[in-house]
């Protein structure tokens, strides 16, 4: 069950698709994000490469900017992040300079954004994978998998 301090008003506004997609799919107890890179206002935050231009605790602050995003869609979908029982699967890209190695310390920036957000409920299997180049010069893109409480066609 997530924390009481984690309300819709403490996410972002649900971002706004930059393309022809949903931002979530919802179906069957279950909401999967789209990629969600770290915008504020539908702003992307930085762009960059990890390792050449942004450092890895940077990257790690954009990567929980994003994963929070990811969140607040998957909230916005299914009426709430009450709604949302459980992250299953965390998957991190990370826009990774030749030789970087350091995609773990990346994508722990997200893991404990969901944490914050979700408490117990929000660790999730993950994956982070090194990447040439992310949409808009994003350093950072994040999908989200979650098991949720939701009302309407597919959720059944």
């Amino acid at each position: 069950m997530p924390d009481a301090g984690a309300t819709r008003a403490s996410l972002p506004e649900a971002p706004t698709p930059q393309g022809r997609y949903v931002p979530v799919t919802v179906w069957q107890g279950l909401a999967c994000s789209a990629g969600m890179t770290p915008r504020v206002a539908g702003v992307l935050v930085e762009q960059g490469v990890v390792g050449r231009d942004i450092t890895t605790r940077r990257a790690a602050e954009l990567a929980a900017i994003a994963a929070r995003n990811a969140l607040a869609a998957i909230a916005s979908a299914v009426g709430g992040v009450e709604n949302v029982t459980r992250c299953l699967q965390l998957t991190v890209f990370v826009a990774a300079a030749p030789g970087f190695a350091d995609h773990t310390a990346v994508a722990d920036g997200a893991s404990a954004a969901l944490s914050a957000a979700l408490g117990d409920q929000g660790v999730a299997a993950r994956a982070a994978v090194g990447v040439a180049s992310l949409p808009g010069g994003a350093p950072v893109e994040v999908t989200v998998l979650a098991a949720v409480d939701a009302v309407g066609p597919g959720s059944g």
